[in-house]
């Protein structure tokens, strides 16, 4: 997680949201794929960390399947991410902080609740939370300061 945490300040650094992905081989301890927040400066709505991290994985192994495997995430997974991590079919999902607004594990979609979900991970939330927690709360406070930075365009 404190990885995640270090990709999540490298995004805020760009001017992107502070959230950041790491896929590891539990049974290893072996890193397999980053990810930083990244739709702004990659102009691409579905560059989430989750999902930059994702691909970066599947890239990795060839493989889109993604069994076995543990993805640490800063903040709980939104709908789109919780969709990717079920057909990628990680085998445990961590995240740092809760997201009443947007988070789709516990909160709202509760998308591994659905009876549809073909794919359910593991999950456990709360790890290292404030720290999480505390970037993105800096990072917006920042913001509606106007003192952020933004991204390269």
């Amino acid at each position: 997680m404190r990885m995640a945490l270090d990709l999540a300040q490298a995004a805020a650094d760009t001017g992107e949201v502070p959230v950041g992905a790491v896929v590891v081989d539990e049974a290893s301890g072996t890193v397999i794929a980053r990810g930083g927040n990244g739709p702004i400066g990659a102009h691409d709505p579905t560059a989430h960390a989750e999902i930059v991290a994702l691909r970066a994985a599947a890239g990795t192994l060839g493989n889109y399947r993604l069994t076995g495997l543990t993805l640490y995430v800063t903040l709980e997974p939104c709908t789109m991410c919780a969709g990717a991590i079920s057909h990628a079919r990680i085998g445990r999902v961590v995240w740092g902080a809760d997201d009443p607004k947007g988070g789709a594990v516990i909160h709202g979609a509760r998308v591994f609740d659905q009876a549809t979900c073909h794919w359910r991970p593991r999950v456990q939330g709360g790890v290292l939370a404030a720290e999480g927690a505390g970037l993105l709360r800096d990072f917006f406070r920042s913001r509606r300061a106007g003192t952020a930075v933004v991204a390269e365009r």
